[in-house]
């Protein structure tokens, strides 16, 4: 029986000291214990040390890029660039005239006194714009001539963003038995400002429809 003891004791010393030199299973960084359906607890469900990172740190679905800002990880994130047909087009602002429509300009020939009074827009564009119109006035009668209208062109002669003085000079020397007057239906803004028709556009457009005015 001695023996016997002794043989049993040195088996477990020799076990125990080859358990201390056998490497330890690695642990899992997450441990993550589960229910069933019925309540009882099952077997714990073991996760990469990186698993649930890319869910912690995805961007909303609402989110996206610029195609040069993207890179691949982005991509693996799921922060996707734009697509051109979901971009927003930025819209028109309200009650926009384009100034470089032919159809926003009216155009009529009135003999003088006319019957229209001007005012001159601001110094930095320049200008003048109806501001009223006389009663009985020629302009009145002709119904062509709305206050508010912005004063392009004096028969050949393009007068928009030409001082007060200037613009209603060009009225005054005109020779012909009747003055020929170009106006923009729209606001100072939309004439002059950054939506504006440009140069060139307007002095194509003023030498078309000055063709027929008589000499």
């Amino acid at each position: 029986m001695k023996r016997i003891a002794a043989t049993t004791a040195t088996a477990l010393t020799l076990t125990t000291t080859a358990n201390a030199f056998i490497s330890p299973q690695p642990q899992p960084a997450f441990t993550v214990m589960s229910s069933s359906a019925s309540g009882q607890r099952q077997g714990p469900l073991q996760m990469g040390l990186f698993d649930g990172m890319k869910e912690a740190f995805s961007a909303p679905p609402s989110m996206s890029l610029d195609s040069e800002r993207e890179t691949p990880i982005d991509r693996w994130m799921g922060w996707n660039v734009k697509s051109e047909e979901t971009q927003k087009v930025a819209a028109a602002p309200e009650n926009f005239v384009d100034a470089m429509d032919e159809s926003n300009y009216v155009s009529t020939s009135l003999s003088k006194p006319m019957g229209i009074v001007f005012e001159e827009n601001d110094e930095e564009s320049g200008g003048i714009f109806v501001i009223s119109l006389s009663e009985d006035g020629a302009a009145e009668k002709d119904g062509t001539v709305k206050p508010g209208d912005q004063l392009v062109a004096v028969n050949e002669i393009k007068v928009s963003g030409m001082a007060f003085d200037d613009a209603l000079g060009c009225i005054v020397d005109a020779t012909t038995e009747k003055t020929k007057l170009t106006f923009f239906r729209g606001t100072e803004k939309q004439l002059y400002g950054p939506t504006g028709a440009s140069k060139e556009w307007l002095d194509e457009f003023i030498a078309s429809t000055s063709s027929n005015v008589k000499a």
